[in-house]
Order: structure tokens, then sequence, then C-alpha cells
């Protein structure tokens, strides 16, 4: 459905100057450290109209909102594979809890960590570097330009990587994980590093609303089916412990990341970027999650309202 772009960018500049004086939250990731009043949004419709304000392009690492697209790799390049490794169901924990389901030993869903690990452990490739780039082609066709791995966020990202590697020997001591450890742990830390913007992840939002197809282009990234299964998961699974809110009140499938990025989807309609560092008790971006509530409300977004609400 096409929208008038100057009322889409006027609508994003009035949420930004809204919520820019809001100053709660903690900055949760050191490498955004210092950028507490930056605050970027975006929207790219299915057909390519592209609206953004002031920071949209300022980059930062997308962290977490990387695990759909690992996600959704794995399920192109194995899906029986991934469906036997990885569950759906929400857990309640920190994304980073060392937990997996009781009955199988296999991790809860996708979106934490340790289905993070076991994710990018199923994408196709001989080595860390094969299933990088692998991950990074993906994530660029889905923006629309060429994007970069940031060393020094993953020379950190790897410094503190107990936990997933934790997560890591849990999963192949119980014989779910066959990749070694710290083979799983690099892959991880490396697309998680990936430097992007808030357009780059309303693009990449845009090319999920479209089914696969990278907005205003005839690039498929990735089949129908894979991104029916993966919006699925957001849906349920993508804002930690606030999806239920979120949800409730977007109604878009979406992903959080640590570093304050926010990216959400409206099928067949739009693709929403958002950043900002401060982050809520949840870890979610506290501005991004207001400016994506409203912008729904707003344009009606909300998948299980009535059509033209």
């Amino acid at each position: 459905m096409a929208r008038d772009p100057d009322a889409l960018t006027a609508l994003l500049a009035a949420e930004r100057e809204r919520l820019l004086p809001e100053s709660d939250g903690e900055v949760g990731d050191p490498s955004v450290e210092g950028c507490e009043g930056r605050f970027g949004l975006a929207v790219v419709t299915v057909e390519g109209e592209t609206c953004r304000t002031d920071d949209a392009d300022v980059a930062f690492p997308v962290q977490s909102v990387v695990k759909p697209w690992v996600y959704a790799v794995a399920l192109a390049d194995r899906r029986d594979a991934v469906h036997d490794a990885i569950g759906v169901e929400p857990t309640g924990e920190p994304f980073d809890a060392v937990e997996l389901e009781l009955e199988t030993g296999r991790p809860p869903n996708p979106m934490v960590n340790a289905g993070a690990l076991m994710a990018s452990s199923l994408v196709d490739g001989s080595g860390v570097a094969d299933r990088v780039a692998r991950v990074l082609d993906v994530c660029s066709r889905a923006a629309g330009r060429e994007l970069h791995v940031d060393e020094e966020v993953v020379a950190a990202e790897l410094e503190g990587a107990d936990r997933n590697r934790a997560l890591a020997h849990l999963m192949r001591g119980g014989g779910m994980l066959a990749r070694p450890v710290e083979e799983a742990v690099e892959v991880l830390a490396r697309v998680c590093s990936i430097a992007v913007t808030a357009t780059d992840l309303a693009t990449m939002a845009a090319t999920f609303a479209g089914w696969g197809v990278r907005p205003g282009s005839d690039d498929r990234v990735l089949p129908e089916a894979v991104v029916t299964e993966v919006l699925s998961v957001m849906a349920t699974c993508g804002m930690y412990d606030g999806s239920g809110r979120w949800i409730h009140r977007a109604g878009m499938p979406a992903k959080s990341g640590v570093s304050g990025g926010l990216l959400a989807v409206a099928p067949g309609t739009l693709g929403l970027g958002g950043w900002s560092p401060l982050l809520d008790e949840q870890g979610n971006s506290v501005r991004a999650l207001h400016a994506g509530e409203r912008i729904s409300e707003e344009l009606g977004l909300h998948q299980f309202a009535p059509r033209g609400s």
C-alpha cells in the first residue's frame, strides 16, 4: 500500500522531536557510550520509498537485531535441521540465560543467545569466515548496500563472551552443537558486530515486509516460507521479556538489540528502523520502542486490528 512520503517524514520527525528529551534508561553496549542523545528513525515502504530523520544514517553495531537474519539464513540452508535443533517458544528469561529446553536440550528459540549460537552453526560454510560471509551477504542484499564487520566491536564481543561459551559448551556436551565451541561463538560475535544504520534496518525490515524481496527491486533475498517462519518467531520472542507488551501495543513482528537498534515489520506494507542507545529494563530502546508504538497506531499497522482502522 503506497503512503505519502512527506506525511511519513513529518510523522517520523514529530516522533523524534517528541521523544528526544526522554532520558530514562541505561546504555547497554560500551560501543555506543556517549551517544545517549542520538535518536534515528527510518521507514522504507515495500515500493522502495525511504523516509528518515536526523541520526538515521549514524552507524552502530547491529547486535541482537541480526538474530532473525541468522535464523533466516540457517532455515534457507537447512530447514529440517534447524527445526530439530531450535525451539520456537518464548522464555521470559534474559537473552543470555544459561538455559535449554528440559526435554530436548534445544535452545528455546532463535532470538536468545543459545538459539542464535545454534542457528549460526547451521549456516552453510566450512568455517567461521564462510558462515560469516554468508550472513553478511544476505544482510547486505537486504539493506541494499555492502555492509561490513567492525573488528573493534568483534574484539570486545569475544572478550566478554564467557556466557556464550558456557551455552555453547552446554549444547555441545548434550550432543546438540556439532561445531566447535569457539567457532560457534566467533561466528555469532562477528555477525553481531556488523555496522548498520537505522535506515539499513528499515530497508532490511522492508525486505521482510516484502516476503523476502528487497524493496524497490526484483532481488529475492529469502524464500517466502522462510520469512513467514522468521516473522512468527519475531512476533512472540523478538523483544525479550517485553515481547508481549510490544505485540499487544504495536502489533508488528520486531527485534531489538543491546546497542539500541529496533527493526519492526508491517508485512506487505513497510519496514521500520530505529536507533537510540538508552535501554529499558527489558533491554529495548526506550525511545525507539515508544516511537514504534505511536507510528503503528498512527499508520494503522497493528496486524490484529481491522484493516483500515
